[in-house]
């Protein structure tokens, strides 16, 4: 019988780590990329769509989900996976983040965060009890505890009090998930970590994670501007704080080279809306680098949109057809250059999972560096 969540590490090249991630509702390989289904949909893709990229695990968004449409509806209808026509894992965050973006909206106390509505301004609370309850009321698998996720920038001595602040909520989140018995029978819930840029408060906050016990890890407050050389040198010391035999997730991360460095370092997740908004907005990641297909030297070139991709989208349509789209503000154009992106992202990651497993992960980094960051 499937375990409701098992972690299993099948080969280590340095740091970076390739396995399993054992669920109820099916496998998750890692290093795995999640694909962001913010409203109950990855946008410009079908659910079928989205699998045969090679995604094991979509992501959702507590927030959106529950200004609209509501996650008692979501329930009423049987949950996210039914509601969406996602069969597979699906990972929920807190809300944390996007109330952290709501600055000039929101109020933080000891018991949560006050806001108002981006859509229409009625008032709401999110706390980490109501946070679980609203993950349970979607029917998440991987649940996000709720945390507060500082800005970039800020003084030490506010990143410790937020730092502190999140501690005290994780506790919170892992009571209110564990009083959910029939939910927490079958999902997981993991802690982030916090503390911006400083050693020593990251430390502090991993230990009062692993104190309290969770399922995975997450890195957060990353990915907030600070960089990537800043993000790295974060990386470099958190991850190894982490307990090694459950899943390390980077949260909101990122560009392809940022998966490679942040995998080396020992990351096993990563979740990010660039491939899919950038898809929309008409920008490719290749093998060969990104591309702005909405150049004018695209219009008449008949050749693939990356020669070294297998997706239907590559196998079928050129540059020039994908230009015209874009150019045109079709939809098809959207649906398309998010199904590469994808795909792409998915191949990515299938490529250091074997790179990993046959050792040769140093290696794999060099090349994929010297050809993407040319």
């Amino acid at each position: 019988m499937t375990k409701r969540f098992d972690f299993q590490i099948a080969a280590t090249d340095g740091k970076a780590r390739t396995g399993t991630i054992k669920m109820l509702r099916g496998e998750i390989r890692t290093p795995a990329f999640m694909p962001v289904g913010t409203a109950a949909t990855v946008k410009a893709m079908r659910p079928a769509e989205v699998s045969a990229t090679g995604a094991d695990i979509i992501l959702g968004n507590t927030y959106h989900l529950m200004l609209r449409p509501g996650a008692e509806r979501v329930a009423k209808l049987g949950g996210l996976h039914a509601f969406s026509g996602w069969d597979r894992p699906i990972l929920t965050d807190s809300g944390g983040y996007q109330v952290m973006s709501l600055s000039a909206l929101r109020k933080i106390t000891e018991e949560g965060v006050s806001f108002q509505s981006h859509l229409d301004g009625s008032r709401h609370m999110l706390s980490p009890e109501r946070s679980m309850e609203i993950q349970r009321l979607l029917g998440s698998d991987i649940v996000m505890a709720f945390d507060e996720c500082p800005a970039n920038g800020v003084s030490r001595d506010e990143a410790a009090k937020s730092m502190a602040l999140s501690m005290r909520w994780a506790k919170r989140s892992r009571e209110g998930f564990d009083s959910g018995t029939e939910h927490a029978s079958r999902a997981a819930l993991f802690g982030i970590q916090q503390g911006s840029l400083d050693e020593a408060l990251r430390r502090e906050s991993a230990d009062a994670l692993i104190d309290i016990g969770f399922d995975g890890y997450a890195v957060g407050g990353l990915a907030v501007g600070e960089g990537q050389e800043a993000m790295f040198g974060v990386l470099d010391y958190a991850p190894g704080m982490l307990p090694a035999d459950r899943p390390r997730y980077l949260m909101g991360v990122g560009k392809p080279d940022d998966l490679v460095g942040a995998v080396e370092r020992g990351i096993d997740m990563f979740d990010c809306v660039l491939p899919t908004r950038s898809g929309r907005n008409g920008q490719a990641f290749t093998w060969q680098g990104p591309v702005n297909i909405r150049n004018a030297r695209h219009a008449e070139d008949t050749g693939p949109l990356d020669p070294d991709c297998d997706c239907p989208v590559c196998s079928t349509w050129s540059r020039a057809y994908l230009h015209h789209l874009i150019r045109s503000k079709e939809i098809l154009g959207a649906m398309l250059m998010t199904q590469h992106n994808l795909h792409f992202y998915q191949s990515l990651m299938a490529a250091m999972r074997d790179a990993i497993a046959a050792g040769g992960f140093a290696a794999f980094a060099r090349d994929f560096r010297s050809r993407y960051l040319r």
